[in-house]
């Protein structure tokens, strides 16, 4: 084996293992509350995360060895997957995902379809299986207590009192202990936690599994604490995932998806459509038309040169460009003077930057663009059908 292959495998195999950490890492501030910056996390915390590292793990690598495979059975050169370590120190999943490099010509529709669906295929059974394990087994009601023994007092309908904006001011002090304080107005009871609180967002899929999966239904967690529960909560990211790949967009896995069922022609007009659409409701709600006219003018003329940062992945003129930006941003504006409490989310906008940018909102034409046999068109639709009971329009909120 040459020298260079050695190193690859080594720095891939490390990347491998650093993410094992950083989700375990994770995992560990997820569930238990506490944090290594802040000195709280021993080694019983840190165990603990395996249990969302492990499951999480194992729908990444599925998913990116669906793929792997797949180009492989059709003799397409490919790298082992790249896994991406992330940890912020506060409130972070322990990775950016991970990705394979195709390294060779993919010649046909066939092949771009088979390979592009086989990752989130696999990934999806992965998914539903750690959902399926998470809602069999969910702890008692109390367990909550065990990271928020502040709650006890309000019994078992504590998020009635904890959430409700009319007995619960939300304060970040960050000049003294950088924590995310709460001061329970109605009853004088003071209390800190060390991560913010994060809201999940539920897909279709993820709420049939609450309303039909789960034996006890009390025992199913505020969307505030679902953050808490590993299983769960890497089930919910297996799904985000999921429907994130699946978008009908560009060369993500649903373009080649929509590529394989339509062709190149049908595929760019979808492709633009569907891209237009996920940047208009991520920014809705961006800049509000009630601010100060100079707060405006700024924002408004930071936002617009973003959406033309963004929409450059169209290929089209500059003057073009521009101009899309522009009615883009005049259409949110005019709606939200209508709707001023209208909000998309603008997280996504990252993501639609990254598309526009660097992924591509169009995918090359294969030599052979023979069409698919019935086969491929029923599962072709079955993943659309996956993209939309897995996909989250607000996945994540903070506080």
């Amino acid at each position: 084996m040459k020298e260079s292959n050695y190193r690859t495998y080594l720095i891939k195999g490390g990347l491998f293992l650093l993410t094992i950490v950083t989700t375990t890492l994770s995992g560990a501030e997820l569930i238990t509350g506490h944090s290594v910056l802040m000195g709280t996390m021993g080694w019983a915390e840190f165990a603990k995360g395996v249990q969302y590292s492990f499951p999480f793990l194992l729908f990444l690598t599925v998913h990116e060895f669906g793929h792997y495979f797949m180009a492989m059975h059709y003799k397409v050169k490919v790298s082992l997957p790249s896994y991406i370590p992330m940890w912020l120190g506060f409130f972070s999943i322990g990775t950016m995902g991970a990705f394979i490099h195709i390294k060779s010509l993919i010649k046909s529709k066939k092949e771009h379809f088979d390979i592009g669906i086989a990752g989130p295929l696999a990934g999806f059974v992965i998914a539903i299986f750690v959902l399926f394990y998470g809602f069999t087994h969910l702890p008692d009601p109390s367990y909550v207590f065990e990271i928020h023994p502040e709650f006890e007092s309000f019994g078992p309908d504590y998020a009635k009192q904890v959430y409700s904006m009319d007995t619960v001011l939300y304060k970040k002090d960050f000049a003294s202990t950088e924590r995310y304080n709460y001061l329970i107005s109605a009853d004088s009871v003071s209390y800190s936690t060390e991560l913010p609180s994060i809201k999940v967002g539920k897909s279709l899929l993820f709420l049939f599994f609450e309303n039909y999966v789960a034996a006890d239904k009390r025992k199913i967690p505020n969307a505030y604490e679902m953050m808490h529960y590993p299983w769960l909560f890497a089930g919910f990211l297996a799904l985000l995932f999921t429907g994130l790949n699946l978008l009908p967009i560009g060369q993500l896995d649903g373009g080649h998806v929509l590529y394989g069922l339509f062709g190149h022609k049908w595929h760019k007009r979808i492709s633009e459509v569907a891209f237009v659409s996920f940047v208009f409701y991520a920014g809705l709600g961006a800049v509000s038309p009630y601010q100060q006219v100079n707060d405006l003018m700024m924002w408004g003329g930071l936002y617009v040169g973003f959406l033309y940062l963004v929409f450059q992945g169209l290929k089209r003129s500059k003057i073009q460009t521009l101009i899309f930006a522009l009615t883009i941003f005049v259409i949110q504006l005019v709606i939200g003077i209508f709707f001023p409490n209208i909000e998309g989310y603008r997280g996504w906008l990252l993501f639609a930057f990254l598309i526009g940018k660097f992924l591509g909102v169009y995918h090359p034409i294969a030599m052979d663009e023979s069409p698919l046999d019935l086969k491929r068109k029923i599962l072709g639709w079955l993943a659309l059908i996956i993209f939309i009971i897995s996909f989250s329009p607000q996945p994540l909120l903070v506080g």
